[in-house]
């Protein structure tokens, strides 16, 4: 039985993540450096002192969480951990990919934040703001909310964004259509249906103008062959190939970010223990919902990088 890294996507922050981190780890401190140099900003200090309204913007939240969960993987490197060595596969959760690839050596620390404001930014600018909507369906069937998205699209934009497991499936689009589609979703039993405070329709067709901002940004950068096999959110698949990494991450800006079939893949091959690398602990939660006979653990304050270390080295 392996293990696998999984890392955190939006929704995850909080101000004053990392911190902590680095407060007692050099290492931390200079991928925070990093970072804020390699965006021309002190991201570092939205991270840790707010205001969260600042934090949650797109733009700030994605390399910002990608830094935590960087900062925490330096930290266990530095005290001899070797991901190579002690880790199957890694994963992440929509930008969380982003994060699983550095974590892996695909991308270097710079290029990863630079990357994750580009995308921020192009997801942000795709859809004027208040045309787009996301949804949270909790207690509904997948045919039946594919049902609804049919129904409420009728030439408009609404699918499938999440597939979060649990029971949680996430749709986007139009805004009336994802209003719709919530009612409708109502009406065959949802338990709820929530409309979410997102400033766009994130993982829809309505994407499209900053996947292509992604294919041009993503042609500019070197990208290695991970020194792990990262599975992809689209296509629930190991990749190495490098080509096929910068195609995913395109797709994966209007794809369906395929939660719940990653957690049963990692099952259905070898995985035992899936530690969460970053901020707070969605994935975990995630995870115990899909199968409870995976192990969880999460790697994101000092007390927790101790105790992986102990568990894995």
């Amino acid at each position: 039985m392996s293990v696998a890294f999984t890392f955190p996507g939006q929704g995850s922050q909080t101000v004053g993540m990392g911190k902590d981190l680095a407060e007692a780890f050099p290492e931390a401190r200079s991928v925070f450096e990093e970072v804020d140099a390699a965006l021309g900003d002190r991201l570092s200090k939205v991270m840790w002192e707010g205001p969260e309204d600042e934090l949650t913007l797109t733009a700030n939240a994605q390399p910002a969480l990608m830094a935590v969960s960087i900062a925490a993987m330096r930290v266990l490197e530095a005290r001899g951990f070797s991901l190579k060595d002690k880790v199957a596969y890694v994963a992440g959760h929509s930008l969380g990919e982003y994060s699983a690839l550095c974590a892996a050596g695909a991308f270097t620390l710079a290029d990863t934040a630079r990357l994750l404001r580009i995308r921020g930014n192009a997801m942000q600018a795709a859809v004027p703001v208040g045309e787009g909507a996301m949804a949270a369906i909790i207690g509904l069937e997948q045919a039946d909310v594919e049902a609804a998205c049919v129904e409420a699209g009728q030439g408009s934009v609404c699918q499938i964004a999440n597939d979060n497991g649990g029971g949680q499936l996430v749709i986007s689009g139009a805004k009336p259509a994802v209003e719709h589609a919530a009612r409708v979703c109502t009406e065959k039993g949802a338990k709820r249906a929530i409309m979410l405070p997102v400033s766009a329709p994130f993982h829809s067709a309505l994407m499209q103008p900053a996947a292509e901002a992604m294919r041009e940004a993503l042609a500019a950068v070197e990208i290695k062959a991970p020194v792990v096999p990262v599975v992809a959110n689209v296509i629930v698949a190991p990749l190495t190939d490098t080509d096929e990494i910068a195609r995913r991450l395109v797709e994966q800006v209007t794809g369906r970010v395929r939660w719940r079939e990653t957690v049963e893949w990692f099952a259905s091959n070898g995985v035992s223990t899936l530690y969460e690398v970053g901020a707070g602990k969605v994935l975990s939660g995630l995870a115990r919902r899909i199968d409870r006979n995976i192990a969880t653990a999460n790697i994101g304050t000092p007390a927790e990088i101790e105790a992986a270390l102990a568990a894995l080295n």
